[in-house]
Formats: structure tokens, sequence, C-alpha cells
């Protein structure tokens, strides 16, 4: 198991980017859900090493992984935000060139190695075509081939569906699922779909702290009876918006579908009640989170505008 223990984060100026962390990450999938800007990705890179903290502990199957983090990197796979790519190496090049720079040393050597990782995650076909050449889903799939190399104990992956067309998230879904059989798999995301997918169990972050530890099914049960939906022309939306917790608005045939929070069950006149949504749920989450006001998160996302329920 993963414990983090009174994690925290000071930047000069101070920004606090963590304000005491404490969370026990079990093996398996875990979602780590927020908005930009809330400390996803600062915490994802103390755990992978990258970053020391102002101060707490670390521990991976009881050993301190930032006393000794160099006891850490042959047990950790990363793929962060932004990963780097030579564009023009071919698939095959830039994986072995990445396993040679991690010292991922194997008896069939490492081209035969980078091969069977090729094949792992479906780029087998593009082995021998450049980087430039690969869609974003592929290079997203090079990047999980160079995080499993060495087969790591717990796997980071951050926001790596941002930016993927429907088919290519659907493709990597699978494949996150697949490598979350038998080691611990964070996922750090601010898309609430990847969660209400992937994760059994997430947690949600705002401003560096912890705001939700819970499951899908648990943090949509919270809101059983307590949401609502009807439609309203575009002139009433923004005094609905006032006076209402809206959880999402779709444009319908010249009117806005809308759905609201109302914790009393005494929805607006026309409202029907209706299903929750892990997506109603973060953002109830958001604006439970926000102070007196319920103002949402600065840099949460808006209500989703797409049909889709979470």
């Amino acid at each position: 198991m993963l414990s983090i223990q009174s994690l925290v984060k000071v930047y000069p100026g101070p920004v606090a980017a963590l304000q005491g962390i404490d969370l026990d990450v079990p093996l398996g999938m875990f979602g780590l859900l927020g908005p930009n800007g809330a400390g996803k990705s600062t915490l994802m890179r103390i755990l992978a090493g990258l970053l020391e903290p102002t101060s707490g502990r670390v521990t991976l199957d009881g050993e301190d992984v930032l006393a000794r983090p160099e006891r850490l990197r042959a047990r950790l796979g990363y793929l962060p935000q932004d990963f780097g790519f030579y564009p023009h190496l071919t698939g095959e090049q830039m994986l072995v060139h990445l396993l040679r720079l991690k010292g991922v040393s194997a008896p069939v050597g490492q081209q035969k190695l980078a091969g069977e990782l090729l094949e792992r995650v479906n780029l087998s076909y593009a082995a021998r075509r450049k980087v430039k050449a690969y869609s974003g889903g592929m290079r997203q799939r090079l990047g999980i081939a160079q995080a499993i190399a060495g087969d790591p104990r717990l796997l980071i992956v951050d926001e790596p569906t941002a930016g993927l067309d429907p088919e290519e998230r659907l493709r990597f879904y699978h494949l996150l699922a697949e490598l979350a059989e038998g080691r611990t798999v964070i996922l750090s995301t601010h898309i609430v779909e990847d969660v209400a997918v992937l994760c059994p169990r997430f947690t949600v972050i705002r401003d560096g702290r912890l705001i939700a530890h819970t499951t899908p099914r648990e943090a949509r049960a919270a809101l059983d009876g307590a949401i609502f939906e009807g439609t309203v022309t575009p002139a009433e939306l923004p005094a609905l918006r006032r006076a209402r917790a809206v959880t999402q608005a779709i444009l319908v045939e010249g009117r806005h579908r809308v759905r609201v929070h109302d914790a009393s069950g005494a929805p607006p006149p026309g409202f029907e009640p209706a299903t929750p949504t892990l997506e109603d749920a973060y953002l109830v989450m958001m604006r439970a989170s926000g102070g007196a006001n319920g103002a949402p998160a600065a840099g949460a996302p808006e209500p989703a505008r797409t049909g889709r329920a979470s």
C-alpha cells in the first residue's frame, strides 16, 4: 500500500500547493480528481521522486520513499502530463532510448523488450513509424510503454486522456484497466468521466487539500432525491444559476435542459427528479468546499454540455 502522511509543499511566495495531505492508496486503480491548479501534479511529482516536499512522509509497502528515493525508482512507472519525444525517431527507437535512460535491462535485450512493450500497448504496427506521425493517443500509449518497463509496483499517470478523441480515450481506458491488475495505479485527472469509468475509489483535491474520499457509487447515492432536471429558456438561465446550484446545462432545440442540486427536495417549478451522475456529485463537492457563499472552486470546470451521464 502507498501511504501519504501530512504532506506539505510550499513554493516561494509563499504558495501552499499542498496543505497536509493524508491518504492511503490501495492496490488497483485509484483516482485523484480536481480542477487545474488544485495540486494534483505537485503531488504526483513528489510521489515520483521529482520534487521534494516541504514536510511529510510517503511510504510504499512500509518503506520510506522520501528518505530513500532511489529504492522507489525501480518500482515506479510515471507518465507525466507533458511527456516529450524526439519526433525524428521511430516509436521503437524512442522506446529503446528511454529504456537506456531509465537503466531498464532484460535478458532478451532492450530491442526485444521494446518490441514486447509496444505489443502490450497495441503499437507494434507503428513501431517503425516516426513519432511525429503518431496521433495523441498513440503518443500516450508510447508513454505508457516506457512507464511499465520493469513491471513497476506503482504506476502514476497524470492527465493521460486530456486532448484524446473519444475513440482513443476508450482504447486508453481499456489499457489502463488492464495495467491496474496486480499493481497500484494512480490516475490524476480533471475529467470526471475518467474516474467514473476506471476508478473503484477516488479522492477529490482542491487548493491543496483533500475534500472528499469516496467511491463513484457512494458519491452518486449521496445525492439521491436531490437532483432535478427541467428546461428553461436562454434568458431564464442566468437567474436560475444565481438562485440554484446548477450542475449541468445543455442547449437542446433552443432551450436549456438543466440539472440542479437541491438538498431540501424543493426543485424549481417544472423540474422533475433525476438520477444523480458522478459529475453532479463532483460539482456539489466543489460548491460545498467553496465557503459560506457556496461559490464553485476557482478553476472548477463549467457544467458539462454533453448529454453523457457519469
